[in-house]
């Protein structure tokens, strides 16, 4: 888990300047500067909407004496979204666009799930192998 995750913190800033530098070259300086600046106010604006949302379905829930299980997962998907949206560079705002609208977020959440409870049940078993 930490060689992936120290891969991930090389190779990720390395796409992103890449990324920085061909767009620049496209397109030229200032517009590349305008359109990270644009992503991440767009990103920051969208990111509070959908949370504010997300945090009131997670108290309707609640207050209907449901578990927000979906509602904690949007939240964790908005909360992410918002960081890459806020991190300089065009894949990571990619993702992150992809992580805020509902419809892509959908798909996503399903694959967490399915992540998520492969990890409980790997732990459960482990567990009771162990004792």
């Amino acid at each position: 888990m930490f060689r992936i995750l120290v891969l991930i913190l090389i190779v990720v800033p390395a796409l992103e300047i890449w990324g920085l530098v061909k767009v620049g070259e496209a397109i030229g300086a200032w517009p590349t500067a305008l359109a990270v600046i644009a992503t991440g106010v767009a990103g920051g604006y969208l990111a509070r909407w959908q949370g504010l949302q997300t945090i009131r379905l997670a108290q309707v829930q609640m207050s209907n004496r449901e578990l927000p299980g979906e509602a904690v997962l949007d939240g964790i998907c908005i909360l992410s979204g918002g960081l890459l949206l806020l991190t300089p560079g065009f894949f990571t705002d990619t993702i992150g666009f992809l992580l805020l609208f509902p419809y892509t977020r959908g798909m996503i959440k399903i694959l967490l799930k399915g992540l998520l409870l492969r990890m409980v049940d790997g732990r459960i078993r482990w567990w009771f192998v162990r004792r």
